[in-house]
């Protein structure tokens, strides 16, 4: 039997996780950070995504940082669990304890370093979604970070042969690519997510459910009206919300994998303050053409 995929829609922030001077997670700021976003329209969120610096946190601490969104979500929004182990036998512990705090969902990427086979790809996400007590399980597809990518094959293979891996992620940037997840898996309700900023409203046209985006940490009312536009069936504010929001999105390539995003909600007063180490907020440069796309935007005013 099927679990009930109806809450895996919408606009899903990564979020970003706010740290002290000695990069331990600040809950004060955290709970305020779920507010937030929340209270801006997300649909749902998503503990240790790629945004959300998972591959810095040891288990320990994410308990605790997962303990905090759920108390804070307080059921106004479904919770998510980012998994993003190497290990699959980790990836089934760490979903585990996600599930068992209280998680609705896991979302699990493919094993970094590696360069598995199909069937050794195949056999990694069938034996976590075999033990997992039939909880929704999403793939998510990141080629970019991971260097390569899930295929079609074990995509269509995975979705019909268990019922609990329900839908995925897909960051391909490769519009074909998640249309063709969405088509030859449709059969069997398989739910796909876009990964990319730039494409929400592609990925709507052909038939994702909603869109893990990374600027919903810091203009969330800005990325959820693309997608709350285009289900009100008012699709030429929805193209013209996309455009406003892609030259943001684009300016935060210039700056290292993931600072932007902390840079950002830093520049618009939210706080989330720095990332792990080694990774730096942007330079002085960067922080001013940031900062001229909010102004250009309109989201922040000149001094």
């Amino acid at each position: 039997m099927r679990p009930d995929t109806s809450f895996i829609k919408g606009i899903v922030p990564p979020i970003a996780i706010p740290l002290d001077e000695n990069e331990n997670f600040d809950e004060k700021r955290l709970r305020k950070h779920v507010d937030f976003v929340i209270d801006n329209g997300v649909s749902a969120i998503l503990a240790f995504g790629s945004n959300g610096e998972f591959y810095m946190q040891e288990e320990s601490e994410m308990k605790e940082i997962l303990d905090v969104m759920i108390d804070q979500a307080a059921d106004r929004v479904p919770v998510f669990m980012g998994i993003g182990a190497i290990r699959t036998s980790k990836c089934i512990r760490l979903a585990q304890m996600g599930l068992e705090h209280g998680a609705k969902a896991v979302s699990v990427l493919q094993p970094m370093f590696l360069k598995p086979s199909e069937d050794e790809l195949y056999t990694h996400f069938a034996t976590i979604a075999d033990n997992i007590g039939g909880a929704p399980m999403l793939l998510y597809n990141n080629p970019g970070r991971v260097s390569y990518g899930i295929s079609q094959a074990v995509v269509e293979k995975l979705a019909h042969e268990h019922e609990n891996l329900v839908g995925m992620k897909d960051s391909s940037g490769d519009i074909t690519q998640t249309e063709e997840f969405i088509r030859r898996n449709r059969d069997v309700g398989f739910k796909v997510m876009c990964g990319k900023d730039t494409l929400i409203y592609a990925g709507l046209c052909v038939g994702a459910v909603g869109s893990v985006c990374c600027m919903a940490n810091f203009v969330p009312k800005m990325v959820c009206s693309i997608y709350d536009s285009f289900v009100a069936g008012d699709l030429k504010q929805a193209l013209e919300n996309q455009f406003r929001l892609n030259p943001i999105r684009l300016q935060m390539d210039k700056s290292s994998f993931p600072v932007a995003t902390k840079d950002y909600a830093n520049l618009l007063g939210l706080d989330l303050g720095a990332p792990y180490l080694p990774s730096k907020n942007s330079t002085k440069a960067q922080l001013e053409g940031l900062k001229a796309q909010l102004v250009d935007a309109g989201l922040i005013k000149v001094d």
